[in-house]
């Protein structure tokens, strides 16, 4: 099954899914292997795993588009990317879409910032005129060869014009197409009035980690109504933790031995990024024993 097929059929069943977010091929086979059905790549997260640079828009739309593919294609699994604000104006954004959809996405959101864009999670961001972003959004509606193919319009006017701003921009933009709606950044307070005010329209909450949205459970997001819960940066900042135990361990010991015991050994590791999968391969094509890959 196509994984727009696939994405529609979770989007349409009972309750909210859970897409953990990644920025890297080997962390989205970690999301298959504990049991999720959906993935997100991370914007934020791609920018600090392809530059070391926080997420201001300097990433290209080819390299965002080379990530999301390499992520599709390891995890198998039904990926919603972050596409930025298209790149440009509505001829990038068409080719935008085509790209992400050639690449094996399933769906991706659009945002209404500006050229540069920053982490929705920052201050600072400034937003197009509503008017543009309608446009964006029929153009990327458009261009999708797949019927399938989710686009979710995401707003960022909250911090910049107002919530109820933001309200009636993502109106506008679910009446230009938009499959899916994401109010970014949303307080408390403001979380229950969203779904009330677009009901029958699937919604987006962004688990960010800047605590600016509040940290509620799976079904705390499905009664306010949301049906498509990210987790954009948890996994990285994990293994920022982990990394860190590590090289402070070695810094003060000159010595990782008493570490091994606490990190996957190498068979997990190769196991977690497809030994399996290579070995039945080469016992396909007829590769001599001697030179198969093996323990």
């Amino acid at each position: 099954m196509k994984s727009t097929k696939r994405l529609r059929e979770l989007l349409a069943r009972p309750g909210a899914i859970m897409a953990p977010g990644v920025a890297d091929a080997l962390n989205a086979r970690l999301v298959k292997r504990h049991g999720f059905e959906a993935v997100y790549m991370t914007g934020a997260g791609t920018t600090a795993v392809r530059l070391g640079m926080p997420d201001v828009g300097l990433l290209t739309m080819t390299e965002m588009i080379d990530n999301a593919g390499r992520i599709a294609e390891a995890s198998g699994l039904p990926l919603i990317a972050d596409a930025d604000n298209g790149y440009g104006g509505v001829l990038n954004v068409r080719r935008t879409i085509q790209g992400y959809e050639r690449a094996g996405v399933a769906g991706v959101h659009l945002e209404d910032q500006v050229i540069p864009k920053r982490c929705g999670h920052l201050a600072g961001k400034q937003v197009v005129p509503v008017e543009e972003a309608v446009a964006k959004i029929r153009a990327a509606a458009d261009a999708r060869v797949d019927s399938d193919f989710v686009i979710i319009a995401r707003t960022d006017a909250v911090a910049v014009e107002g919530f109820d701003a933001a309200l009636e921009r993502a109106a506008k933009y679910r009446d230009a197409g938009a499959d899916m709606l994401f109010i970014e950044a949303p307080n408390a307070e403001q979380l229950p009035r969203i779904a009330p005010r677009f009901k029958g329209v699937p919604l987006l909450y962004n688990m960010a980690t800047s605590g600016k949205t509040p940290f509620l459970s799976k079904t705390e997001i499905e009664r306010l109504g949301f049906k498509l819960i990210i987790y954009p940066n948890w996994l990285m900042l994990a293994a920022i933790k982990a990394a860190s135990e590590v090289l402070e361990t070695l810094k003060k010991e000159g010595s990782i031995a008493g570490l091994a015991p606490q990190v996957p050994s190498f068979k997990e590791f190769f196991d977690l990024v497809g030994m399996d999968e290579v070995q039945e391969m080469e016992a396909r094509y007829g590769v001599e024993e001697s030179s198969r890959a093996k323990y």
